[in-house]
């Protein structure tokens, strides 16, 4: 694994979900210290980290977060990623309090229903120039 992403930051996403791709735009405006890098799960590098971390996707295919050096899944992620983010929004954090089954639940629900919801796109997000030293 390319040493530059160990202690990184890195939230994997689907790349072709409209929810997923929402969610990182909202993240890149709200977010306290833009350290938090983007990689589609479909992606070369994103494999890759997969692959480092011996991540299985059939258990996840939607939301992965990486934060130093330790795997965060489901509903998990989404709150770590909250936790990074200013304002009112870093509250949302206090849901961990919530047994994770009950939190991976309610992720999954959405997570299975994303597509019919939310829609897809038939490639993955591509970033503008200032923003693609965020996106590996």
């Amino acid at each position: 694994m390319n040493e530059i992403l160990i202690n990184k930051t890195i939230l994997l996403i689907d790349g072709y979900c409209n929810l997923c791709n929402s969610s990182v735009q909202f993240i890149l405006r709200h977010e306290r210290n833009n350290n938090i890098y983007f990689a589609s799960l479909q992606s070369t590098i994103g494999k890759d980290i997969l692959d480092f971390y011996k991540i299985d996707t059939r258990v996840t295919d939607s939301v992965i977060l990486i934060d130093a050096n330790k795997v965060y899944l489901k509903s998990t992620a989404i709150l770590k990623v909250c936790k990074n983010l200013k304002g009112f929004y870093r509250l949302i954090y206090a849901f961990i309090i919530i047994p994770k089954f009950i939190r991976d639940w309610i992720y999954d629900g959405v997570a299975k229903r994303r597509y019919k919801w939310f829609g897809k796109q038939t490639q993955c997000i591509i970033p503008t120039n200032q923003l693609n030293t965020r996106f590996l």
